[in-house]
């Protein structure tokens, strides 16, 4: 019997004996040297790739965002048509409600699901697509595929190089800035493939909107 006690008190002591040791290495000292990796040798993307201008952090470079100027009576957001807009969002459904997430809401991440023949689908590119046309006055055959359907994420920061030149001149009316000044701005804001094969080109949203914002200052328009 007292060998048996002695047993089980040794194997109690050696379970909490490795239940510390463990919880020292793995809930201590491993996050420790991962946060300091980290830290040391990938600050920005650590810390949420986070951007800022002007010593105040907007947003993130990872995650995309809308440019609105306020509501029209129905509650729908009405575009900020001085600043570069970011493809639709249309995730799964939102945090306060079920319908479909069309506002960037960082708590919501995820595409709608909706195949080619869906009818839904097909009407929210067509008056996208109708929208972007009357907006930046071009054919409704000149809209890229991304300027009127969202990401798999619907969160995605960036534009293809053509929606970005496609808003430029409308951009550059609105804030009484030089059209070419602007056009520059998105070449100079236009990423290429990654490793040079990978991906397509694009241009961070965000990014671009901060540049723009500082153009504008420099011209006295802001």
């Amino acid at each position: 019997m007292n060998n048996s006690v002695r047993n089980t008190a040794r194997l109690l002591g050696a379970g909490l004996r490795a239940l510390l040791v463990l919880t020292v290495v793995c809930g201590v000292l491993y996050p420790l040297v991962v946060t300091g990796v980290a830290q040391a040798a990938f600050s920005g993307k650590a810390n949420g790739s986070e951007v800022t201008s002007h010593g105040r952090t907007v947003g993130s470079a990872l995650l995309g965002q809308r440019y609105d100027k306020g509501t029209d009576k129905a509650g729908n957001p009405v575009p900020d048509l001085r600043f570069f807009q970011p493809r639709p969002s249309a995730g799964l459904g939102s945090n306060k409600t079920n319908g479909v997430n069309t506002q960037y809401d960082l708590q919501v991440s995820g595409a709608s699901n909706l195949g080619a023949t869906n009818t839904d689908l097909t009407k929210a590119v067509k008056e996208r697509k109708k929208w972007v046309s009357e907006t930046y006055g071009v054919p409704e055959s000149k809209v890229p595929a991304d300027a009127v359907t969202s990401s798999g994420s619907g969160l995605d920061p960036d534009i293809s190089p053509e929606f970005a030149r496609l808003q430029a001149d409308r951009v550059a009316g609105e804030n009484q800035l030089p059209a070419g000044a602007v056009r520059k701005l998105v070449e100079d804001h236009t990423d290429g493939r990654q490793l040079g094969f990978m991906g397509e080109p694009r241009v961070n949203v965000l990014q671009l909107n901060i540049a723009l914002k500082d153009l504008v200052r420099s011209h006295g328009k802001g």
